[in-house]
């Protein structure tokens, strides 16, 4: 835990206890705060309390004595409508932040020095906030990985020097950490999303800007036009920037040529590294990631040996485009985490020959905007509630069975795929939520590597005995 010592000896208020918002509370707590927080869910609140949380409705706490109000990221600061508490807050003129903020201002406080990696973008963060933390752990880095990710920002190990932290950043999280100051700030790309909690495209992107132009070093991909032109107002305001794009050159940063990664600075190039080999680097939108990744190591002091290195051995992230399984010239991937079509189109768009395995409770829209990609599919297995209409969305252009069950799916793909001389995919891929048959995607994944490795002959790429 990073205990909140910024706020020793003086009141904060806190709304949202859930997971990060309970461990928010008890970082405060621990370094010397007074706290009072609250909850909408009366559960929430017990737990908070049985924690040792002095919990109170938020409604009857005299705002003008509080220092801060801390916000949970999930719960709304602007759009459709400000959230009362924040109201509240604003009314009585007290600022309103969240965890993150918590965080950089603990290491401004104790280790300013530390290396401080922040990512955001609409496509392809966790990839790259993953990548990046496996790079610096290889190359024998003190790491710390957490943030949007999954592991609260402040479970972490407190700040010291030496330190390296690598934090994945939500617009809901960048929105309520105004002094947002990383070594690296990362942001990918950007298309529309989040839009019933930021109002417009234009407020996103507001949004999303305030994290690179906070930043020593600000990597921008450059291949849609708001991110294009936050990288040229940046850059005008001082801060080096540098672009990368999976499409095209650029003067000053890291862009893709193919699977090649090439390294551009002051008019001149060189190949930094070829992707080609590394299977959980497949794709144009791996290429950004890994540019995003290599732009941010050199910035925190990497060298290029020790870069490449981790590069090579990066194991994927967990159901997102991961190789777990090979057997002979059959690769298995494990894309569960493409719970829309939108999503399932890279993996789609990486391999050249698919036993694609899809369906479960569908998204509105289908699978009619993977239509290019149907020509990387050789046949279609489709299981849960969707596979009807997925099938009438195929209809003669693919090769396809309604498998129904997961089970079945894999069996039949597997089988298929044997008897294809040429190599090829076997992928779950479901363009689907999972929640008609799985808990989560999560649920699902698993599920699909534990089939896998129930197989005959398959040689494991990761490991089975904790999928947890």
């Amino acid at each position: 835990m990073i205990p909140v010592t910024t706020f020793k000896g003086r009141n904060v208020a806190l709304f949202g206890l859930g997971g990060s918002g309970l461990a928010t509370a008890q970082a405060l707590v621990s370094g010397g705060a007074n706290v009072t927080a609250w909850d909408d869910n009366p559960e929430s609140v017990t737990r908070a309390s049985q924690a040792g949380i002095n919990v109170a409705d938020l409604r009857g706490v005299d705002w003008s004595k509080q220092a801060a109000f801390v916000l949970s990221p999930g719960v709304p600061l602007t759009h459709p409508k400000p959230h009362w508490t924040v109201d509240l807050a604003k009314a009585a003129g007290v600022e309103v932040i969240g965890d993150v903020e918590l965080f950089v201002r603990e290491r401004r406080a104790h280790a300013p020095d530390s290396p401080f990696i922040a990512i955001t973008g609409t496509n392809g963060k966790s990839t790259t906030t993953a990548l990046i933390a496996h790079v610096l752990k290889e190359s024998g880095r003190d790491t710390q990985l957490g943030g949007n990710i999954g592991t609260a920002v402040l479970t972490l190990d407190e700040p010291k020097a030496g330190r390296f932290y690598v934090v994945e950043c939500s617009s809901y999280q960048i929105d309520l950490a105004p002094t947002l100051n990383p070594t690296a700030g990362i942001l990918l790309n950007l298309t529309p999303d989040h839009l019933d909690r930021h109002g417009t495209m234009q407020h996103y992107a507001d949004v999303k800007e305030r994290l690179v132009a906070g930043s020593e070093t600000a990597i921008i991909g450059v291949d849609d036009s708001f991110c294009t032109l936050i990288a040229d107002r940046v850059e005008r305001a001082g801060v080096s920037v540098k672009r990368i794009s999976k499409r095209s050159p650029v003067a000053d940063g890291i862009y893709a040529d193919g699977t090649k990664l090439v390294l551009a600075h002051g008019g001149a190039s060189e190949l930094f590294v070829d992707l080609d080999g590394i299977p959980t680097l497949k794709g144009a939108h791996n290429a950004q990631n890994a540019a995003a990744a290599v732009a941010a190591c050199l910035a925190v002091g990497l060298t290029p040996t020790e870069i490449v290195q981790g590069l090579k051995s990066f194991p994927g992230l967990k159901h997102r485009m991961q190789p777990v399984g090979r057997r002979g010239h059959v690769v298995f991937v494990n894309d569960s985490k493409a719970t829309n079509a939108e999503a399932a189109a890279p993996a789609l768009s990486s391999y050249d020959r698919i036993y694609w395995i899809a369906g479960g409770l569908p998204k509105q829209g289908g699978i009619t905007s993977l239509a290019p990609l149907f020509s990387h599919i050789v046949k279609a297995y489709l299981i849960g509630e969707a596979a009807p209409a997925f099938a009438a969305t195929l209809g003669e252009s693919v090769r396809y069975e309604i498998s129904g069950t997961l089970e079945q799916a894999v069996a039949h793909a597997s089988a298929d795929a044997d008897g294809d001389a040429i190599a090829s995919a076997v992928m779950l891929s479901p363009a689907c939520a999972s929640f008609d048959q799985f808990k989560n995607f999560e649920v699902r994944g698993d599920a699909f590597v534990q089939l896998v490795a129930d197989l005959q002959d398959v040689t494991m790429l990761v490991d089975t005995g904790n999928r947890s």
